[in-house]
């Protein structure tokens, strides 16, 4: 029996993976749901690791799969926890000591999400509708809990590692993703880790999108296998 841990993105809720859970547990594995305190002005990178690694206990070898800006807690916790396997899911991925603020001009990531709005016809201003919720069943929405912002404390904050660890990690991105646009990950993967991105449907809330897709994903990189 592997144990996938798994962080949400900004906001920090653990409701986001409520629909892969039991799909990741109905294949005979443990799924833990790490909740983060994205409201806390008070808290940042090295608060958000240390509850990961709470939440890792005393289990070994798990696999640490990290949505969206968990992207930056991701590094933190493998030093620290008997981490794997890392996966990132339309996630952020930062350098040594860069903080997540910067990791905008960076990537020129808005630039790209720009560009990509106006290539496939829709709005390049950002709202949560369109580039959040494009896919996300309204069954699902109507039961969302309400949203947390994120503080502002976990952007300024350095990401404090020297390297990537020495294990196995997966870049997944979907390819219907219009906040971090598949041709962007694509080349942020090649660019911060050496890596290509391994596509699967859905934008960028895959995991409420497409709790399957991504279920089968994570089960066949568990396995050894590319999906």
């Amino acid at each position: 029996m592997a144990t996938f841990v798994l962080v949400p993105g900004a906001g920090g809720m653990a409701w986001y993976w409520h629909r892969v859970i039991p799909l990741i547990c109905a294949a005979g594995h443990e799924a833990i749901a790490v909740g983060l305190p994205g409201d806390d002005r008070n808290s940042g990178l090295a608060a958000y690791a240390e509850i990961v690694v709470r939440a890792i206990a005393e289990r070994s070898a798990v696999i640490l799969v990290a949505q969206s800006l968990a992207g930056f807690t991701a590094p933190l916790v493998c030093g620290p926890a008997p981490v794997g396997m890392l996966v990132f899911v339309n996630a952020m991925i930062p350098e040594p000591d860069e903080a997540a603020g910067a990791w905008w001009h960076a990537t020129r990531a808005v630039e790209a999400r720009e560009q990509a709005a106006r290539r496939r016809g829709y709005a390049t201003e950002f709202d949560v509708e369109t580039y959040f919720l494009h896919d996300v069943p309204q069954h699902v929405l109507r039961a969302a809990p309400k949203p947390r912002e994120e503080a502002e404390a976990v952007f300024g904050e350095p990401c404090r590692f020297a390297r990537w660890p020495d294990i196995p990690i997966r870049v997944l991105a979907g390819r219907d993703d219009r906040f971090f646009p598949i041709e962007f990950q694509r080349r942020v993967a090649r660019e911060r880790l050496g890596k290509e991105v391994e596509e699967i449907s859905g934008g960028h809330l895959v995991a409420l999108s497409n709790p399957k897709g991504l279920a089968k994903c994570l089960l066949a990189y568990e396995r050894g296998l590319t999906p």
